[in-house]
């Protein structure tokens, strides 16, 4: 095994799930690894304290007549449940079928590890970096970031970037190098209905009282007509139309055809709002989804209860220009609106964060380019990710810098699931786009 991923198997052991406070020693072992480890490439790390998991900061020697560079990274990860449906243990990293299997391994761990062994290869062949970089890892991405805006907040100057770079997105598919330009953003909330003061028998009862679960039901049914438009008034003003050269671009894209939707989902068709195609639907238009949802009885066999309560989890992926809290007051407004009779409504607002879009034809995004080109020998294609990375905007917004998407995921790399996996040739050509993009951006 080659020293990068004997580090890559070291920091994936570490069963850091930010989430679960049971888990708080590990994620600070993990943040103490990365400081040991970016102190012995001859940076300047330091840990520092939120009011909940520590952000690690590491730095060369900054000179005036140079750009600045932020990378940025997460070294939490999600919780690992359904643990039986792994097939080797997730946090006991392992090599098979030319990838690397662990939790933690495409998301985001192994991503941001390959930018850290790029600078470190760099400083090895020539003992200096072509730009000032600072490195900004934190521990709280897997549950919204909520105390890395007010660590921005409070270290400007610290953090004062010309552009910034983060590997924590995808490529459309195998060896196709991706720039993303653009990020949908998120609202969560969750509903309760209550109905009787406690569970009913459903034969002497049912029919005399409303069943808070078939409320429920009829409350999440509200959301989506038959086709899948989002029926909550006012939830697509404010969205931005694509444009027709993103249409066109797309359409040539690798990876992201229906079939390939259906291949890598499992799914036995395909479904969404009627006039786009799915890779439209996924990175440009904004979506209501059910998260989680129950209520009354859930072992096995029969216990004929009408429960007393019921419970949906949403979370809305929004883009540009939609705005995260102006969405979550149409959505409590709807929700209150179509709650059925005889049960009681409480509404439980969620992390979000906003979306974002910058011009992948600028300055610094045919820099990107170009790295991206040298890193794998291929035309890179330009998309808008699905996914959220609610600190992006909040970068722009505080630190006055916009962000290049370097995905090094591919759609079946299993990210919040059992058998997360990141292909070996793609952590390696991680560590090359690197020095690649690092040489590109200082010209």
């Amino acid at each position: 095994m080659t020293p990068e991923l004997e580090d890559l198997f070291a920091f994936l052991r570490f069963p850091s799930i930010s989430t679960d406070s049971r888990h708080a020693g590990d994620v600070r072992d993990c943040a103490e690894w990365l400081v040991a480890k970016l102190s012995a490439m001859g940076l300047s790390a330091t840990l520092h304290e939120t009011a909940r998991h520590p952000v690690v900061v590491a730095k060369n020697e900054h000179r005036a007549d140079r750009r600045t560079v932020l990378i940025y990274g997460h070294y939490d990860v999600q919780p690992v449940d359904p643990l039986h449906l792994w097939t080797t243990p997730p946090f006991e990293p392992e090599i098979r079928d030319g990838k690397i299997w662990a939790r933690g391994a495409t998301d985001n761990k192994g991503q941001m590890l390959a930018h850290v062994l790029g600078v470190e290869k760099t400083l090895k062949e020539s003992a200096d970096l072509p730009v000032n970089l600072t490195f900004l890892f934190e521990g709280e991405e897997e549950i919204g970031s909520p105390n890395l805006a007010p660590f921005l907040e409070s270290h400007r100057d610290l953090l004062k970037c010309d552009v910034i770079a983060i590997s924590d997105t995808g490529m459309v598919a195998p060896g196709v190098p991706t720039l993303g330009y653009g990020l949908r953003g998120i609202a969560c909330c969750e509903v309760i209905l209550r109905g009787p003061a406690r569970d009913l028998h459903s034969g002497l009862f049912g029919g005399a009282v409303a069943n808070p679960a078939t409320a429920i039901a009829r409350l999440v049914a509200s959301l989506h007509d038959e086709y899948g438009k989002v029926m909550i008034e006012g939830f697509y003003d404010d969205v931005r139309p694509l444009e027709a050269w993103e249409r066109e671009m797309w359409a040539k894209v690798p990876g992201v055809s229906d079939a390939d939707y259906l291949k890598v989902t499992g799914s036995g068709s395909l479904f969404g709002e009627e006039g786009y195609s799915s890779a439209e639907r996924t990175w440009a238009r904004p979506t209501a989804e059910v998260n989680g949802i129950g209520g009354g009885y859930q072992g096995e066999g029969s216990k004929t209860v009408l429960p007393a309560e019921a419970m949906a989890k949403f979370s809305f992926r929004l883009v540009p220009d939609q705005d995260p809290a102006d969405i979550l007051e149409k959505v409590k407004a709807h929700f209150e609106k179509h709650c059925p009779p005889g049960v009681s409504l409480l509404y439980l607002g969620g992390h979000d964060g906003k979306p974002y879009h910058c011009d992948p034809n600028g300055t610094f995004g045919l820099a990107a380019q170009r790295a991206l080109r040298n890193a794998f020998d291929a035309e890179p294609v330009l998309i808008r990710e699905g996914g959220s990375i609610p600190i992006v905007q909040a970068f722009r917004d505080i630190l006055g810098a916009d962000t290049l998407l370097l995905g090094l995921a591919l759609a079946d790399a299993q990210i919040h699931s059992p058998d997360e996996n990141f292909p070996v040739e793609n952590f390696e050509a991680g560590i090359r786009l690197n020095q690649a993009l690092l040489q590109e951006l200082a010209k």
